[in-house]
């Protein structure tokens, strides 16, 4: 019962958050956009160059590794399409998630439970102020952004780095490549990636705040309430990515 309580109250907090998160009123309160812009700056600016030099040595790491194992086989010909299809539909979004987990929401959503302690939240409601709107949606709204910019800087990147292991510095592959990357990404196949990003963000923004908060409502430890949100929000990431695969694959 208690995990079930558990869920239910994450998915009603989710609920709530992003119905602020399309209400244009959430945004009328300069406080609001103050703390809005400066959690999108410090979510994603300390991370952004990282994570793309990390995505950068990873690409040609691993088309190294699959364009010599083809050749040894004599299947050349498939090892740029399994190169985008690994890293690009499916590495990429998921390790930027991943990324941004444990990088910034879940310690946001442990900061969070310590506010809430010691009462920080009550403080504002005594002044008017909802804690969710002031809060916790800023967060929550800079951890999807900062999933969604570094998967789609990263995987631009993966695809230029991808070209030049192959080709080289030349437009001559440029035809070819072209070609293997309008098969890959088919209408159905393009949905499916944009719609797995948009709700990989989702989970990794609203789970660990909102695990956070029930934690802290049943006087959990900071440490305790982390471990909650990065076990639940591992749980529904990989959920995520076993449905992707069988729209993509089956």
């Amino acid at each position: 019962m208690r995990w079930l309580a558990g869920w239910g109250r994450i998915v009603w907090l989710g609920a709530v958050l992003l119905v602020l998160a399309l209400s244009p009123s959430s945004y009328g309160r300069p406080r609001m956009r103050a703390a809005l812009a400066r959690h999108l700056y410090l979510d994603t600016a300390p991370i952004l160059l990282g994570f793309t030099l990390l995505c950068a040595l990873l690409t040609l790491v691993i088309t190294r590794i699959v364009v010599v194992t083809a050749a040894s086989y004599g299947l050349s010909q498939y090892a740029l399409e399994m190169v985008i299809r690994v890293l690009v539909l499916e590495l990429i979004p998921l390790t930027a998630a991943l990324f941004v987990a444990l990088r910034c929401t879940i310690p946001n959503g442990a900061a969070l439970a310590d506010m809430r302690r010691s009462g920080h939240f009550t403080e504002l409601q005594g002044r008017g102020l909802h804690p969710l709107a002031v809060e916790v949606l800023p967060r929550m709204l800079a951890g999807l952004f900062s999933v969604v910019t570094l998967a789609a800087l990263s995987c631009a990147v993966a695809i230029v780095l991808a070209y030049l292991a192959v080709y080289g510095p030349t437009p001559a592959g440029l035809p070819a490549y072209t070609r293997v990357f309008g098969r890959i990404f088919n209408p159905s196949v393009s949905l499916i990636f944009v719609l797995k990003t948009l709700f990989f963000s989702l989970a990794v923004s609203i789970i660990p705040l909102a695990s956070a908060l029930h934690d802290g409502d049943a006087g959990g430890s900071r440490e305790s309430a982390a471990l909650q949100g990065l076990v639940r929000m591992f749980a529904v990431l990989l959920l995520l990515e076993a449905v992707s695969l069988m729209g993509n694959y089956i």
